[in-house]
């Protein structure tokens, strides 16, 4: 499956959580999950719904957390499969590949809203690394790496507004943020209880275990 270019709130009424895909228009009343928490289609509000088979359950989990990151399944797969090659859990592995690549770092940074909008600003040739452009969404950190907005991008108002927004809020614990300067730095690799978001990764483990 490519990655879902359809309507983001769709994504979060079929996987029935806040995938976040929007930025702070998930967090108003406009949210769409908010309004119809049930899933899309015509039979998305139906009573008589089936059991959800074991096999059921870890493909929905797998599907939670490919959009949530806003992956293609070629990529997705490609990353668990690095993650198991691994020494240590696969599921921690996973998750600390997947929290290193750039356009989340920009996004966890706060200078965007949106793993989305961080992937345009990425694209469009507005993000550096360790001083030099980077224009590949899926790069991946390492410790020590800075990531800054180019001085000559910084009064986007797509950096502005997320940065107003963010500023105020505590920075993820292995980031160092400095929003005067829009730079940031790599402190450390992401733990497990740094993700944010609800995830049961052993079930995405056991689904590619079969």
């Amino acid at each position: 499956m490519s990655r879902n270019t359809g309507a983001d709130c769709r994504q979060c009424r079929r996987e029935g959580q806040k995938l976040l895909l929007k930025g702070t228009r998930c967090y108003t009343e406009k949210c769409a999950l908010d309004r119809r928490g049930y899933g899309p289609g015509q039979h998305g509000n139906s009573k008589g719904k089936k059991k959800i088979s074991q096999y059921g359950i870890q493909l929905r989990e797998k599907q939670k957390l490919r959009r949530y990151y806003c992956l293609s399944e070629s990529q997705f797969n490609g990353y668990f499969h690095d993650a198991a090659r691994k020494r240590g859990v696969t599921g921690e592995n996973f998750i600390k590949i997947l929290e290193s690549r750039l356009d989340n770092v920009v996004y966890r940074m706060g200078f965007a809203l949106s793993r989305k909008q961080s992937r345009q600003l990425i694209n469009q040739g507005h993000i550096l690394v360790n001083g030099k452009k980077v224009d590949i969404p899926s790069y991946l950190l390492k410790i020590g790496d800075t990531v800054e907005i180019k001085s000559k991008s910084r009064s986007l108002l797509t950096v502005t507004d997320a940065i107003n927004t963010t500023r105020t809020s505590t920075p993820q614990s292995w980031l160092e943020v400095d929003y005067d300067n829009c730079r940031g730095k790599v402190q450390a690799l992401p733990a497990r209880e740094d993700l944010d978001f609800p995830i049961r990764e052993e079930l995405i483990v056991e689904f590619y275990s079969k």
